[in-house]
């Protein structure tokens, strides 16, 4: 039976104060358009506030991914390898390209790509003459992935990283921003990111070519002509005025967003780090995680419980929870085996999408024990403290 008392969500949107303002200043400039200077002004924000000199404003983290390997050229017979614990959002483009993803499994320090095994699956390919056009690893729940050691690895070979930072806004990596040095980065503003222009994301680089590039594909790729001149294929991939004018006023409170994110995870921390059972996702000695999600591990055999029955306890007293992003090398959309049951073929308008992965049992394990908890910035000691009766209750 659900409790009567509020729904608490896993990260809902948290408003700053300025957001109306600033909307209202967009609609009375009368720019109701996916182009305007709250775009621009969000751009220059972003980029002071990152470090990385040259962004693109754009409807979605995917769209930004989606235009970084467009820039790289990547088409059909080409392999992108990319981190398998992440959002389908991540490697989705691969497959829009036509290109073949290789999913490289997870470090037990970090949960974020292996570098180790990101290095062997280089060499064996270059041995084979066959590397791949890009690599992208995902910086998992706001935890920068080691970018020092992945490019390290790639820089002999000449393959370049894009990293997917769509959640670690804010998050710092030797000291810079969450993407910085990257070839491109990618960063979305969704409803539950740390900061949320509604929907929206950026790609960032600190190469001017490629984002002029992006921004001219984002824009249908319309060539300058009095008329409607193309002659490529681009997208309708641009920000809103609208939208990026929410994103202007967000910008302002990211320092408090994660300091708050980082508190939330304190707070459960100290609260549930008796438990049997129960531990948290580490943080890497190399930067500073923003904590946009709060994960516990549950151990079935310690805490007598498992991860679904307790996702399950919370769901019964209105408190939302989630599982870790089910790897990508698990998907249904990447198996090339037998059929899968229910599955329908292309002609059913469901189609598999050849994949490999590199190792994937530390990403399996996590994603079998791993639950991330309610952390959004505006919950209140309360409704913290009822998320951590109810895991108490169901633990050891």
């Amino acid at each position: 039976m659900i409790d009567t008392e509020k729904r608490i969500f896993l990260s809902p949107p948290h408003m700053g104060g300025e957001e109306l303002a600033m909307v209202t200043q967009a609609f009375e400039s009368n720019y109701i358009a996916p182009l305007g200077p709250m775009v621009d002004a969000f751009e220059r924000a972003f980029v002071e506030k990152t470090g990385i000199p040259h962004a693109v404003a754009l409807s979605s983290g995917t769209a930004a991914m989606h235009l970084a390997l467009r820039g790289l050229g990547i088409g059909p017979g080409d392999e992108v390898f990319a981190s398998t614990l992440t959002f389908i959002g991540s490697v989705t483009p691969i497959v829009f390209e036509g290109a073949t993803p290789v999913f490289i499994d997870a470090d037990a320090q970090t949960w974020n790509m292996d570098p180790n095994f990101l290095a062997q699956e280089l060499a064996r390919c270059a041995e084979n003459h066959r590397l791949p056009k890009a690599v992208v690893p995902t910086d998992l729940y706001g935890q920068c992935a080691d970018l020092p050691s992945i490019k390290a690895a790639c820089e002999s070979y000449g393959v370049p990283v894009i990293v997917d930072a769509a959640e670690a806004m804010g998050a710092t990596c030797n000291g810079c921003h969450a993407g910085a040095g990257a070839y491109a980065a990618v960063f979305s503003f969704n409803g539950n990111k740390i900061i949320t222009t509604s929907g929206g994301g950026m790609l960032a680089s600190e190469d001017a070519d490629l984002i002029a590039r992006a921004r001219f594909l984002s824009q249908q790729a319309r060539d300058p002509a009095p008329h409607y001149e193309h002659s490529c294929i681009g997208y309708n991939y641009r920000m809103s005025n609208i939208v990026a004018a929410i994103g202007l006023a967000q910008l302002k409170c990211l320092e408090e967003r994660v300091r708050r994110k980082r508190e939330i995870f304190s707070y459960y921390y100290q609260a549930l780090k008796d438990l049997p059972g129960v531990a948290f996702m580490p943080e890497a000695a190399y930067g500073t995680c923003n904590r946009w999600l709060t994960v516990i591990l549950v151990d079935a055999a310690e805490a007598r419980t498992d991860r679904e029955a307790l996702r399950k306890a919370l769901e019964n007293e209105n408190v939302e929870s989630r599982p870790l992003w089910k790897p990508m090398h698990l998907q249904p959309v990447f198996q090339t085996g037998a059929a899968t049951p229910g599955y329908a073929d292309q002609a059913g308008g469901r189609k598999r999408h050849p994949a490999r992965a590199v190792g994937g049992r530390v990403a399996e394990a996590l994603f079998a024990s791993g639950l991330c908890l309610p952390s959004g910035t505006a919950m209140s000691v309360q409704d913290l403290d009822r998320v951590i009766e109810i895991v108490r209750t169901c633990v050891g």
